[in-house]
Order: C-alpha cells, then structure tokens, then sequence
C-alpha cells in the first residue's frame, strides 16, 4: 500500500521508522516548515536519511499542496502528531482515507494537551486513539483505541514516553494492517459514550473552572500554559501533586519564593495525615527535598525545582543554596 506519513518530532520519526522497517512502502513525508536557526525536525532528518521525498507545507489549506499529494498516488495517509489544520479536501485524497493519532480515549480530552489534564484531573485510566480525522478537532470517527492505567507516580513524562509512545506506535502499525485488509471500523464517537465515559465527562466537569462550558460529547481541554500551571497550596495534598506531575516537564507547575517564580519538576506525595499549619510552608527540608504543606495538612515532597532564570536542580541543593529556605517559609 502507498503511504504518506505526516507528522513531526520524535513520535512521527518511530512511525516512518515502523513503517519501514516492516516493508511498508511510504512515498512522501509531510512535516512542519523548519524553524529559523533550529535544528531539522527528527522525522525529516530520518526521511532524508531512508531516501522518502520530504514536503514542508506552511499550509494544507491549498489547492496546489492537494494536487502536489495526489501526484503521489497514496492509498493511505497517516498523521502522526500534526500540529497544521489539514481540511477534508487533504485528508480525503489517499484512496482509503487518512488515519491519525490522538493521546487520549477519545470521545475524551479532545484536544492539544490530552496527556496533561486526566492526570491533573486526578483520573486513574486514559488511552490513545487511531481514529479518522474529519474539519472538527479530534471528532472523527474511531478505529482503534488502546487503554492505559495512570499509576499513582506518573507525570506527563512517564505516561507519553513510557506508555503511550510505544503503545502508540504498535497501534498505527495495527490500523495500517486493518485498512489494508479492509477491516478498518469506523465508530462514531457518540456511540462509544458507555457509563465508564459519562462517569468520567461528570468528574472532568467538576474539576473545570465555574462557568466552563459542559461537553456534550466526551470533554475538550485546550493547551495546558502556564497560567493552568499556578500551584494553589490551600487545595488538598492530591489535588496539589496530581498538577504537579501533570505538568511535569511541560509546561512546568509553579510556585512564588520571595516574589520570584519557582517551577516545580519531580516530587513525591508520602503517605500520612501531615501536619497542622498554613497552606504553602515549608514543613521539613532535608537531603530528599522540601517537605511543603497543603490545605489537608498533607505535605507534598518537592525533589526538583528550576528558579527564575536558571537551570532544573535537586530541591535540597536550591534550599541550600537559595539564602536558605526555612522551615516555615511559605510559598505561593
């Protein structure tokens, strides 16, 4: 089968790479223009390096990038983390239609941070999704989806890259061989809204801020920034370490010390009752990180910070070095 690959970054690379290392045989590479002064984006750099012709639209929303695409004659598009709006007219010419990826279960966390928010919104269990795209944002029809567990110590790292890269990778793969076979389901969202989605939509819901719009159909969230990023120590411990870790590397929770930001990284909820004192003090230091009370009296071990302007280091070695950080100082 003739495939197009359109994707970036690390994930579109171990995709072409998949693809043909198995034999597939794809015909043309679609990936974002390059940055000014950056470096070539992994997937183009392995394209190059296989020999795959390499296309770098600024738009899909052309007529001459469609009759570009046709020239090549696909039977099948696969995107593979696309960040360029790409219209049905794009999608629709392969023969079989274009399949895509998306790091959620869909008809859940639709949108551009679907990692971060079910681990912020505290949620046990998320998933990827092949599914086939149409002009919504992540609306279409599903293929496949895989299920996943968010252990109690994942952060955004270790879901993306230990669970739903790899995992991510294997079901692109298992589309490809549906389609080509002609097996390839085609399920519309609404119709996977079982009581387990509904229980989650009303969780989600509850989480979002006063006045947020419901969803209808799964949720939406869009980018996770910084300002979604803020630590709020009066919140309970869970609460507190669930946006920890969701935000862990990108886009960074964070916190104020003496009028400066602090970012928060790698950190620890340790079992226990805690202690009595205000939200957002310090409760211990020690050579493990900084011990910091929450509103349930939970203290939330921080192991790695980044202050303003300066690089990630261990906690204890900026409480250390940072005009030293007492016991009882508060942050926030």
């Amino acid at each position: 089968m003739r495939i197009i690959v359109n994707g970036q970054q690390a994930f579109g690379q171990a995709v072409l790479e998949a693809l043909l290392d198995r034999g597939e045989n794809v015909v043309g590479v679609y990936t974002a223009p390059d940055q000014a002064g950056g470096r070539p984006d992994p997937l183009k750099a392995a394209a190059a390096k296989r020999g795959i012709r390499v296309f770098q639209p600024k738009s899909f929303r052309r007529e001459a990038v469609w009759a570009q695409m046709r020239e090549l004659r696909p039977e099948l598009g696969v995107m593979a983390y696309v960040t360029l709006f790409v219209p049905a007219a794009a999608l629709a010419v392969p023969d079989h239609g274009t399949i895509q990826y998306h790091p959620s279960l869909l008809p859940m966390h639709k949108g551009p941070s679907a990692m971060n928010w079910p681990i912020i919104y505290g949620e046990k269990r998320t998933g990827l999704t092949i599914f086939w795209p149409d002009e919504g944002l992540d609306t279409g029809d599903v293929l496949l989806r895989k299920a996943v567990d968010i252990a109690p110590d994942d952060t955004l790292g270790s879901l993306y890259f230990d669970k739903l890269f790899p995992l991510g990778v294997e079901a692109m793969l298992e589309a490809v061989d549906l389609v080509r076979a002609g097996k390839a389901p085609r399920t519309a969202q609404a119709d996977l809204l079982d009581a387990e989605t509904r229980a989650a939509m009303r969780r989600v819901q509850a989480r979002k801020p006063t006045g947020a719009a419901a969803e209808a159909l799964g949720s939406y969230e869009s980018w996770c920034r910084a300002e979604h990023a803020e630590v709020d120590w009066s919140q309970p411990g869970q609460r507190v370490y669930d946006l920890i870790r969701g935000c862990n590397p990108q886009p960074g929770a964070w916190t104020t010390r003496q009028g400066e930001r602090l970012q928060l990284f790698d950190s620890r909820l340790p079992e226990g009752a805690g202690s009595a004192g205000p939200a957002g003090a310090v409760a211990a230091r020690s050579d493990a990180g900084l011990a910091v009370r929450t509103g349930d009296g939970r203290h939330v071990l921080v192991q790695r910070v980044r202050p303003s302007g300066g690089g990630k280091v261990p906690a204890a070695e900026y409480a250390a070095a940072a005009a030293g950080v007492a016991v009882g100082e508060r942050f926030g």
